[in-house]
């Protein structure tokens, strides 16, 4: 079982990915998945590496490899594989790592089986999106798993079924928030005017109903839909 510490960080990385703008638990737990591979795939490294040198030998990596990455093999676009791993990446700054990741790592993670689509993994990465939604939010993640031991597999364990209890409580609790840009959206789709009615049917923090006032060039408290109660709302 997670608590303390551990807790407080995952916890910390929920939330700052969520506040983001990222508002689907799913979608949260599979970003976080995926930033905890990189991790891995380093920590595995350095791990075979420690061996090799305590042992006298070289170890060299199937994994990252001498000379350059090419995404696609697009030869205008490459980076050195040493460039994709954790232990190196983390201490970019955040807008220089998120391109980083965006270009070169989330590309290269989803070929580490050599490109092969018939396993597990390729079918599972084969339509993944690297949907961090900024440097900022970046750089809290990755600073805080830094910060976390991968090595115990119990506690990889705990931490994942963790995320897997919050991603269940969001659901309970109503927690599915309606991202800000999908709401702008609908209000510009729709043009709600003067003569409408809206009805909130879940409403929680009353994002809708404040955007589709605000869209009519005023503040939400002071606008005409709402002085003029000439649209009616209602929520459930």
């Amino acid at each position: 079982m997670i608590t303390g510490e551990l807790k407080n960080k995952i916890d910390k990385i929920w939330d700052t990915i969520w506040t983001g703008g990222l508002s689907n638990p799913i979608t949260v737990l599979e970003q976080i998945t995926y930033l905890i591979f990189m991790k891995l795939l380093d920590d595995n490294e350095v791990i075979k590496e420690g061996n090799a040198s305590v042992l006298g030998g070289n170890y060299q990596s199937e994994i990252f490899k001498e000379g350059n990455y090419c995404p696609d093999d697009n030869e205008y676009m490459s980076v050195p594989y040493s460039e994709l791993r954790w232990s190196n990446f983390k201490n970019n700054e955040p807008g220089q790592m998120m391109d980083l990741i965006r270009n070169f790592v989330f590309p290269f993670i989803k070929t580490v089986n050599g490109g092969s689509k018939e396993t597990a993994f390729s079918r599972f990465m084969e339509d993944a999106v690297f949907l961090i939604p900024t440097p900022k939010v970046l750089g809290v993640c990755v600073d805080i798993l830094s910060e976390i031991d991968m090595s115990d597999k119990d506690i990889m364990g705990d931490v994942y079924e963790y995320c897997l209890s919050k991603m269940s409580s969001a659901g309970k609790l109503g927690q599915f928030r309606t991202p800000r840009h999908i709401i702008n959206m609908m209000v510009q789709l729709v043009k709600p005017t003067l003569d409408d009615k809206i009805a909130d049917l879940a409403m929680g923090s009353r994002v809708i109903i404040m955007i589709t006032a605000d869209s009519n060039d005023g503040d939400w408290l002071s606008s005409p839909l709402l002085e003029n109660k000439n649209m009616d709302w209602c929520a459930f």
